[in-house]
């Protein structure tokens, strides 16, 4: 049996962990980036006057979407960044200020432009089934999202990388669903004060991951020392 001190060790060892490092980067800024909490309001408006079983089905749909969007650029960043001769201190940069713009205006607590438009919802709220598009895409799996899923892709080096990148996506997705099918209740949970809350919390480490993209752009390029990164 462990006692105290080999508890310690063993949880000290796993938060130093590379591994979980990682699979933490990957999880949080994916979810950050969907962030289906501040999708809340759209769904509530586009799913307005339909009964329980097709908000589900329109969430059901929207994560499905999600999931195989991401997964599939995911798998084929590598193919992508040989295809256009795109070095990964490019995508980062890119990807870097794509978030900051994102996160952004999640400080503001609304949501980016880049993410949905007010048009793409009013539209949508008169389709029979807007679970695709927009609320699977652009809405959950937008280009912040895409980006930094390639940008991770970039950096992976080994299979297990790519699994954490990939259970992180399916991670996201799964609990994309609940919040979605249970909008209304996470609403009133919550409240609208809550949900700024939370969206500005998020907004805000997101600004840090996007700062923190430059950075490891920077030092690929040899501009800073990795030494003091790391440090």
């Amino acid at each position: 049996m462990f006692d105290g001190s080999q508890a310690e060790t063993l949880v000290a060892g796993i938060k130093h962990s590379y591994y979980f490092q990682f699979s933490l980067l990957a999880l949080s800024s994916i979810f950050f980036l969907v962030d289906p909490f501040a999708a809340i309001p759209s769904f509530i408006a586009i799913t307005h006057g339909l009964d329980e079983k097709h908000r589900r089905r329109t969430a059901r749909r929207a994560a499905t979407t999600c999931f195989i969007v991401l997964s599939a650029f995911a798998i084929a960043g590598e193919y992508i960044f040989r295809l256009f001769g795109i070095k990964l201190p490019a995508f980062e940069i890119a990807g870097g200020l794509i978030l900051l713009l994102i996160g952004i205006d999640m400080l503001q607590a609304r949501r980016s432009a880049t993410q949905e438009s007010k048009s793409e919802t009013a539209e949508a709220a008169e389709k029979d089934d807007a679970g695709i598009v927009p609320m699977g895409i652009p809405m959950l799996a937008g280009p912040g999202a895409i980006s930094t899923v390639m940008v991770l892709v970039g950096q992976a080096t080994t299979h297990w990388q790519m699994g954490a990148i990939l259970g992180a996506i399916a991670i996201t997705a799964v609990i994309a669903y609940f919040v979605l099918a249970g909008a209304e209740t996470v609403r009133k949970v919550l409240g609208e004060t809550g949900i700024r809350i939370l969206v500005r919390i998020m907004g805000l480490l997101l600004v840090a991951l996007a700062m923190q993209f430059f950075v490891n752009a920077l030092t690929d390029l040899g501009l800073i020392q990795r030494a003091l990164v790391e440090n």
